[in-house]
């Protein structure tokens, strides 16, 4: 039998439907895993394309791939993955290619890089997006470490990416060590923002207007063949849609208002502070979610300042529309933010980040995939060196446009006693960015006052400082 083109180490939900990916693409794959059931499952399963084989042992898995061999690794992140890397060694071979297929974080993949390439191994940390549905028939890829790896991989994994509606492949070589790890990362902080964003638009329509689930199913169908046309606002309205089989009633409606998350949102926000990126659409979506969380809390809280609002006068087919306005101004806020802190961090991490290829590799395929990001691609193809997304002509003048409908459906959820912090971060990022002057000139003396920590002056050159209590 002939050897394996590619090995995977991990069949969880990923790990498996990536696998059969590559059979149906006709690669040879044989696989591995702790659970010797998962592998009899994914050997015996019918599938279409090449016949894969089970190994019963690492050291057996690595055996039957060709040289150099490529072993993907599927696995929880964390010392998981440390410790499968310790396993394999002793198997490999310089040239041989060890990739890492899970969202790990990008400093873990920036040592992993380093430590493999010591010993002659390439590393490839590779952000995967698209679920289990992507990972099947086409995810969005985002490969990062070994340029030499790259090359040798990229026709196996351009072949198993989505395919945009050009036909182009949704991967790209991100840059070295733990870059693809990282553009993966930030990509997870715009999903949470959108994610966010969207349920804010939810919660606005529904409270406001009395609106119910199927109601707004049909309003974010509509929505979805417009500018915001997306996976997220698609899946949106079928959730809306979906009806409990117990009671016949919209499944949503019974659905605890509690969000979970696995950290990649929260490390976005994290890192943004460790590079100086302002994310605030990312950060209020990561701390709505751990607001959420605090079920019992907000329930006492409830029964203490309970809920009272005016009645709203306006017109619902006016809020409608601007609410759909508020959510593509502040959706398109959100990616500014995202772009901003990929070109800070390409900067600071020395990855020599390419911003139109990874919008274009976002086209298909991934959680965030957008009919805004073929405009977004579009503005950084003209513009490589473009400082903001905000200051290219095409988005400037949309965001001039849909403004006042983001303000007035903030007012209005104020008004109402709705919180929208993603929506109310995104106008206030909008707010700062386009001021000249910000009040952080009181910021600065306040800390020469209490800290000597000195200011510059606009009318002259230096650095200054003053005894603040001296008449």
């Amino acid at each position: 039998m002939e050897q394996a083109e590619i090995g995977i180490y991990g069949l969880g939900v990923m790990g498996f439907n990536l696998g059969r990916n590559f059979q149906r693409n006709g690669f040879r794959v044989a696989v591995f895993n702790r659970s010797p059931e998962k592998v009899r499952l994914f050997v015996e399963q019918p599938a279409a394309g090449t016949q894969p084989r089970g190994a019963a042992s690492l050291r057996e898995l690595v055996q039957m791939l060709e040289k150099p061999r490529r072993l993907l690794l599927m696995l929880p992140a964390g010392k998981t993955v440390d410790q499968a890397i310790e396993d394999v060694l002793p198997y490999l071979e310089p040239g041989d290619i060890l990739i890492d297929g899970g969202n790990s974080y990008f400093m873990d993949s920036d040592r992993r890089s380093q430590y493999l390439a010591e010993k002659g191994i390439h590393f490839i940390g590779m952000g995967v997006s698209g679920g289990e549905e992507g990972a099947l028939w086409g995810p969005s890829l985002m490969p990062g470490g070994s340029q030499t790896a790259w090359q040798i991989l990229q026709p196996i994994l351009t072949a198993i990416a989505a395919k945009a509606e050009d036909g182009a492949a949704c991967v790209s070589y991100i840059g070295p060590r733990g870059a693809g790890h990282y553009v993966k990362m930030v990509h997870n902080g715009i999903e949470y923002g959108d994610m966010q964003l969207i349920a804010e638009a939810y919660e606005v329509l529904r409270r406001v207007l009395g609106l119910g689930a199927v109601q707004l199913s049909e309003i974010f169908n509509q929505w979805n063949n417009g500018e915001l046309k997306s996976f997220l606002i698609e899946i949106t309205a079928k959730v809306l849609a979906k009806t409990d089989e117990e009671t016949g009633q919209p499944l949503v409606d019974f659905i605890l208002d509690e969000a979970e998350q696995k950290g990649t949102g929260k490390w976005t926000a994290q890192n943004a502070l460790d590079i100086g990126a302002a994310v605030p659409t990312i950060d209020a979506a990561v701390y709505s979610r751990i607001l959420s969380a605090m079920k019992a809390e907000r329930q006492h809280a409830s029964t203490i300042f309970g809920h009272s609002a005016p009645a709203f006068t306006g017109n619902g087919e006016d809020l409608i529309r601007a609410v759909r306005q508020a959510l593509y101004a502040s959706k398109i806020l959100s990616y500014a933010q995202g772009m901003a802190m990929l070109r800070i961090a390409s900067a600071e991490y020395d990855y020599g980040l390419n911003l139109a290829e990874l919008a274009r590799i976002w086209r298909a395929g991934c959680i965030i995939r957008a009919s805004l990001l073929n405009d977004i691609t579009a503005a950084y193809q003209a513009e490589p060196d473009l400082q903001n997304l905000l200051l290219s002509s095409y988005f400037s003048e949309t965001v001039n446009r849909l403004q006042q409908s983001l303000r007035k459906v903030v007012m209005i959820a104020i008004e109402q006693g709705i919180a929208v912090p993603a929506m109310s971060a995104s106008l206030a990022y909008f707010d700062a960015y386009r001021s000249e002057r910000l009040p952080a000139n009181l910021i600065q003396a306040q800390r020469d006052f209490f800290g000597a920590h000195t200011y510059r002056r606009i009318d002259r050159e230096g650095v200054f400082h003053t005894r603040w209590e001296e008449q």
